[in-house]
């Protein structure tokens, strides 16, 4: 199906003001990803689909139209070397000055769960016997209802378990009676789990974070709009904090007041 200039503009416009996500080069995605969707709704074109899209007040139908433009495949232990960053070099500065023991972790952009329950599994694993001591319980958002409905639901398929240890997956998951894994909920009471649009507000986090996740991300954000979301994580983070990004991505050009430790991880100034 085939969507016309204006239609395209208009969804274009309105998604880039309100997400922030840029669609100026995504005309072909959005035909290929949205055609089914609107065949199965009834509609006959894009334009019908836009316009019911644009009025539905409770946000419901963008939310669905963005998951089918921004959800990619994604899988456990995936980017191996921030965990290893994590243990290594984030989480024993940060138990060496924290004094309430109270790590605070943010999963930005945390799409069906597999990142956050990662980060996860390495605290536990890291704290070992001394993890009842601290609160390491992350914050993982996202824009998509679908998707954390699916992260909340913690079952995932065998292909996603690739990476990670054979150890891990029997420790955190147990298998179901159809094959795939479901979190257990030893593992599950790590992480909560809420919507959130990284173009709201930051001021509704009572605390800063140590550590924030926002990985394979602003890879739909023009540089504009990048480089606010970056300002503004800067500001979330405790002097000290670290961000990691995507290692696919950059911030070259927009990276701030941030210094980067490596490709792809960032620090706030201490």
């Amino acid at each position: 199906m085939h969507i016309e200039d204006q239609d395209f503009i208009r969804l274009r416009d309105y998604i880039k003001s309100n997400y922030g996500v840029n669609l100026e080069k995504k005309r072909a995605l959005i035909e290929g990803r949205l055609t089914n969707t609107i065949t199965q709704q009834g509609f006959n074109s894009f334009h019908d689909y836009i316009n019911d899209v644009m009025s539905d007040k409770s946000g419901s139908k963008v939310n669905l139209l963005l998951t089918r433009l921004t959800t990619n495949y994604t899988y456990f232990m995936r980017e191996e070397t921030h965990y290893k960053f994590m243990e290594e070099v984030a989480l024993p500065y940060w138990t060496s000055v924290i004094r309430d023991r109270d790590l605070r972790i943010w999963s930005a952009g945390c799409a069906s769960g597999e990142e956050a329950y990662t980060t996860a599994m390495v605290l536990c694993e890291w704290f070992g016997i001394k993890k009842a001591e601290w609160d390491t319980t992350i914050l993982a958002t996202d824009i998509s209802v679908k998707v954390l409905d699916i992260a909340k639901r913690g079952v995932y398929p065998e292909e996603h378990f690739e990476n990670l240890q054979e150890a891990w997956k029997k420790k955190y998951f147990t298998k179901t009676p159809d094959g795939d894994y479901k979190v257990k909920d030893t593992l599950a009471k790590e992480v909560v789990f809420n919507q959130f649009n990284l173009m709201g507000e930051f001021n509704r986090f009572r605390k800063k974070f140590h550590i924030i996740f926002c990985r394979n991300v602003m890879i739909y954000f023009d540089t504009p709009t990048k480089a606010a979301l970056t300002k503004r994580f800067y500001n979330a983070l405790e002097p000290g904090g670290y961000l990691f990004i995507g290692l696919s991505e950059t911030l070259s050009g927009i990276i701030g007041d941030f210094q980067q430790i490596a490709p792809s991880i960032y620090r706030r100034n201490p």
